[in-house]
């Protein structure tokens, strides 16, 4: 197979040499890292990933190939990937493919041979910034113009079309407490943990008015992560603040959470670099005890250990050891509680698996 030189160009006007084995036109997106070293499969189909060209930090992807067992949504939801060695080969009794082949034929472009630890430490140096992969031995002026022209991810609405846009699911089925999911990208792996549960799931779009949530007679409201910015989001905000209120049980995970903070009169602030892979430490306030945990994210809920400035309702139950951003938030009177990281994995650490379980002791489960 023949190699054709690329590279992936940043808005600072830095950028890296590689190849990719196939012809590809120019991707754009949001240029970040993670640090996983294995679930590459989970992540390219974690649509909080929409709209972001990862890099992975690990030396080598691909070995294991790729398998329908792990997606967690219907396809790669990634603008594109940049690695330093792509395997040629892979071994492995689950897979069905290679991940090369994986990627070409869903059109995400692939870029190998890149020095990622130079790139990775470049984007913490100066924060993940608009990029592009591109075909040619360098960068044109017009490509440097049509990045510049490129969206931004602050103020970019991106959940309304990552999540389902029909209703599915109708809560039938087992004893368990009815719980009303809020898709604005949701993995896969959250509705099968709520099921393992004992709930019965009925999942609507991001767009579901307050009444259209009622109309469903929950026992509790899930609200999913997602991609974009948090803020962009006012019809939801709107929706999950008369919900919540009126007293509903309700769990967000990270773009969940940071909906919540707003929906309580918090903000949010986008991070430098963000957090992204399976071994961020948070501390939980109230136990002492540290959980390693699974983060994709860009936005965090403004806050400390004196709260959520704005939010007077809101206490902060978790923060993360690395940088002391908030990790989760709880009502002060309501059953209302939200994290940052994944407590569903998938791939990452089962430390904050019991999450789930809270969420069906606040329904009566």
């Amino acid at each position: 197979m023949t190699e054709r030189p690329a590279f992936v160009l940043l808005e600072d006007g830095t950028w890296y040499r590689g190849t990719v084995r196939r012809g590809t036109e120019p991707a754009f997106g949001e240029v970040v890292f993670t640090t996983g070293l294995t679930g590459y499969q989970e992540t390219f189909t974690d649509p909080s990933f929409n709209g972001q060209i990862v890099v992975m930090t690990a030396p080598m992807i691909g070995n294991y190939g790729v398998n329908a067992a792990d997606m967690e949504s219907e396809r790669p939801q990634v603008a594109g990937v940049v690695v330093r060695e792509l395997a040629r080969h892979h071994s492995n009794w689950r897979a069905t493919g290679g991940l090369a082949e994986w990627l070409a034929e869903a059109g995400i472009p692939a870029l190998e041979g890149v020095d990622t630890r130079r790139l990775t430490r470049h984007i913490r140096e100066r924060g993940a910034m608009r990029g592009m992969i591109a075909e040619g031995t360098e960068p044109t002026e017009d490509l440097r113009a049509k990045l510049l022209a490129s969206p931004g991810m602050e103020g970019l609405d991106l959940a309304s079309q990552a999540g389902t846009k029909e209703a599915y699911g109708d809560g039938g089925g087992g004893k368990g407490p009815h719980v009303v999911a809020l898709d604005f990208g949701m993995k896969r792996n959250i509705v099968r943990m709520l099921s393992q549960a004992g709930c019965r799931v009925t999942v609507l779009p991001a767009n579901s008015t307050a009444e259209e949530i009622s109309a469903r007679q929950p026992d509790g409201l899930f609200l999913s992560n997602g991609p974009g910015d948090p803020g962009a989001l006012k019809g939801a905000i709107s929706t999950i603040r008369t919900v919540a209120s009126s007293g509903l049980p309700t769990f967000g995970i990270c773009l969940g959470h940071q909906l919540l903070g707003w929906a309580f009169g918090g903000h949010t602030v986008k991070l430098p670099y963000g957090h992204r892979g399976g071994n961020h430490p948070v501390k939980d306030l109230q136990s002492g005890k540290v959980l390693i945990t699974s983060q994709n994210h860009g936005f965090a809920v403004a806050g400390s250990t004196e709260g959520v400035p704005g939010a007077p309702d809101l206490e902060v139950t978790h923060l993360n050891l690395n940088d002391g951003t908030v990790e989760g938030i709880r009502h002060r009177t309501l059953p209302v509680f939200a994290v940052q990281y994944h407590p569903e994995a998938a791939p990452g650490p089962h430390d904050a698996f019991p999450h789930f379980d809270e969420f069906l002791k606040l329904m009566g489960g």
